[in-house]
């Protein structure tokens, strides 16, 4: 086993001179940074009084699943001789919102959309999605299946 540690640094960047008075007197606009990385720009859903222009967290939490599931995916295909020139995900998810203002997704579907140029291994590159799915850490750390349907198309 071994145990891998990561670390980021997020910054509220919202105080309009007032601090958190009250709900509106703030805006909820932070950095995202770590080390020798560009900055992402952040902020709270525009439900939540956030900006749109930025990346929020259920964005980010999505794009998480997504890029861990492609990229066990990429490394699945390489071991299987199944050459992958295309991969594209559009992940949606699902998120309930309870009275008292906490919340949870409750599901997240993947829908890559990958090419390859093995048509005869086709059934296998859509069957390792399935085994991508298992091995992704993010996936793994939740507490609700992470669904897919991929699509397998053929380049040339």
């Amino acid at each position: 086993m071994k145990i891998h540690t990561y670390s980021t640094e997020v910054i509220w960047t919202g105080n309009s001179g007032k601090g958190t008075i009250d709900y509106r007197s703030y805006s909820r606009s932070h950095q995202i940074k770590s080390k020798n990385k560009p900055v992402i720009q952040g902020s709270s859903d525009p439900a939540f009084m956030g900006d749109s222009s930025k990346y929020n967290p259920e964005e980010l939490f999505l794009a998480s699943l997504s890029s861990c599931h492609m990229l066990w995916y990429l490394h699945l295909c390489s071991e299987n001789d199944i050459v992958v020139t295309a991969y594209r995900d559009e992940p949606s998810g699902t998120m309930r919102e309870e009275r008292n203002g906490s919340g949870q997704f409750e599901s997240v579907l993947l829908k890559p959309t990958v090419v390859i140029s093995t048509p005869e291994k086709s059934d296998l590159a859509r069957m390792l999605h399935h085994e991508a799915g298992k091995k992704c850490f993010i996936a793994n750390s939740c507490n609700f299946p992470v669904k897919h349907e991929p699509v397998i198309s053929i380049s040339g």
